[in-house]
């Protein structure tokens, strides 16, 4: 199951440096294990933002729910997530050409 999942971040200003570079180091671990692990499929910055879009390829909801509350950022993030499906005019889907 394909999931486009938007995720803003709100690191709080008075948060210990320590602590944040601590959250961070865990943060980048944990998504770049998931990204080799296939589930992670896509990560992009949004522009101007501390914001990210991604898309996850996970076997259900419940897979996708444990990925997003097990990220260390979790606590300071505004999620939103979007279910996708194929689109009837996407090329990769149409048969080739012979």
């Amino acid at each position: 199951m394909l999931y486009a999942v938007k995720m803003d971040v709100a690191i709080p200003h008075d948060l210990d440096p320590a602590e944040r570079d601590a959250t961070l180091a865990r943060e980048k671990a944990y998504s770049q294990d998931l990204q080799r692990g296939g589930e992670w499929r896509h990560i992009w910055r949004c522009a101007g933002q501390y914001s990210n879009i991604s898309v996850f390829d996970v076997e259900s909801n419940e897979r996708l729910h444990e990925i997003l509350w097990n990220l260390p950022l979790f606590a300071y993030m505004t999620i939103e997530v979007t279910p996708l499906a194929t689109h009837p005019s996407d090329i990769a889907l149409a048969p080739a050409a012979g």
